[in-house]
């Protein structure tokens, strides 16, 4: 028989067919199957980063042995559950960090360049008959990297072919690889022209870049994140922006997705994008690969490819 397996949320659909081809898949998300599931029966539950899976779903079923994330992110998991429990938990890193790096320094590009506001100018017919401000270079500018974990030490190395001095803050980073180090988040805030978030989410890093981190980037500064809108306390994001007290902001993620805030809708200094930054058709393929060969070893009693317990 097929182990079965609960998904939370919707895949793409390649990956869809080859999940629903090795096991009895139960969609927790549709209304037309939730209640024929039995709970005793459950071996494997799959999710995403952003939807995740905390300790009220996963205690619906006990005889739980893997859960899989499909996704880096794992803030979304209550891991303390999982390890008092003993189920076994994978993700799909690796696979996703030169596209989400990608799009960091997109974000930068079309921040420093006003490239929003230069596609809006040349689509509303004023080429030729208005003035566009002159915008901002980007090479040799100072970036500071909040988070040196994979994707962090990909945005550097971007940034180093762009000439820019790069920066950052991870008390867990060990080879720096020539970086500068800085101990404390705002001294490095104000002494570079970006932040840019590549921290992981959670407790430990809820807020971190706050109204006093954002005054010392100060108006001259941008934020770029491509993390978790968690780490940034949005309200305080807003009012630096509305008040001048920083340049501009390239975001990615957001704190209550989908919902965004209406204020930064008529920013021209903002650069918006839906919590994109892995979904290019090459990457996400291959985090459905990964995610699928997780379960595969699982089932077959091999060791996890990305364990995280």
């Amino acid at each position: 028989m097929k182990p079965e397996v609960v998904l939370v949320g919707p895949l793409m659909d390649s990956v869809m067919s080859e999940l629903e081809t090795s096991y009895h898949v139960h969609r927790l998300y549709d209304p037309l199957t939730i209640g024929s599931i039995n709970t005793e029966k459950i071996l494997a539950v799959v999710t995403d980063g952003a939807l995740g899976a905390g300790r009220s779903l996963l205690e619906r079923f006990p005889k739980l042995e893997l859960l899989g994330v499909f996704g880096v992110g794992l803030d979304a998991v209550d891991l303390a559950y999982t390890r008092h429990t003993g189920i076994s938990v994978a993700n799909t890193p690796d696979v996703l960090t030169n596209d989400v790096a990608d799009l960091a320094i997109l974000l930068m590009l079309a921040v420093a360049r006003g490239q929003i506001v230069a596609d809006r100018f040349v689509r509303d017919g004023k080429w030729g008959k208005e003035a566009l401000p002159l915008a901002f270079r980007f090479t040799g500018k100072e970036v500071g990297i909040l988070g040196l974990g994979r994707v962090g030490r990909a945005v550097a190395k971007r940034c180093a072919a762009f000439d820019c001095a790069i920066s950052f803050v991870d008390p867990f980073a060990s080879e720096t690889s020539g970086l500068k180090r800085y101990g404390d988040l705002r001294e490095m805030a104000a002494n570079v022209d970006f932040l840019v978030v590549t921290a992981a989410g959670g407790s430990e890093t809820g807020k971190i870049v706050d109204a006093e981190i954002l005054d010392a980037l100060g108006p001259k500064g941008a934020l770029i994140n491509v993390s978790r809108g968690s780490i940034v306390d949005e309200q305080a994001l807003v009012d630096a922006l509305l008040s001048g007290r920083l340049a501009a902001a390239g975001l990615d993620v957001f704190a209550n997705e989908p919902c965004v805030p209406k204020e930064l809708f008529t920013m021209d200094q903002v650069v918006l994008t839906p919590h994109r930054a892995s979904a290019t058709v090459e990457t996400r393929e291959a985090m459905g690969r990964l995610l699928l060969d997780n379960l595969a070893a699982h089932f077959s009693g091999k060791p996890l490819l990305t364990p995280v317990i």
